[in-house]
């Protein structure tokens, strides 16, 4: 193996806790959206989620961010190859 592609052991634990999160939000937006509708309204579960309306609100938001943060990378990169061709003629 080359050396250069070996995790450091800070890598094992972001990668660790990355993957924690993601399997906390997942779990959590499983219950959200699949069981808490079969869930009476009435009970005590309900308190720890939020309204319903924000299960769609919520992911639409975080995809129209990655989609503005992707389009801004490119502009940037675009931008900064056209500077550097113009300077090199």
């Amino acid at each position: 193996a080359l050396p250069f592609l070996q995790a450091t052991g800070t890598d094992q634990v972001v990668g660790l806790g990355l993957v924690a999160v993601s399997l906390i939000i997942f779990t959590y937006y499983t219950a959200w959206v699949i069981l808490l509708p079969f869930i009476d309204s009435e009970h005590v579960i309900h308190k720890f989620f939020l309204p319903r309306a924000y299960a769609v609100a919520i992911p639409l938001a975080a995809g129209l961010l990655l989609l503005l943060c992707v389009g801004l990378f490119i502009t940037y990169i675009m931008l900064k190859k056209q500077r550097v061709t113009k300077k090199a003629q």
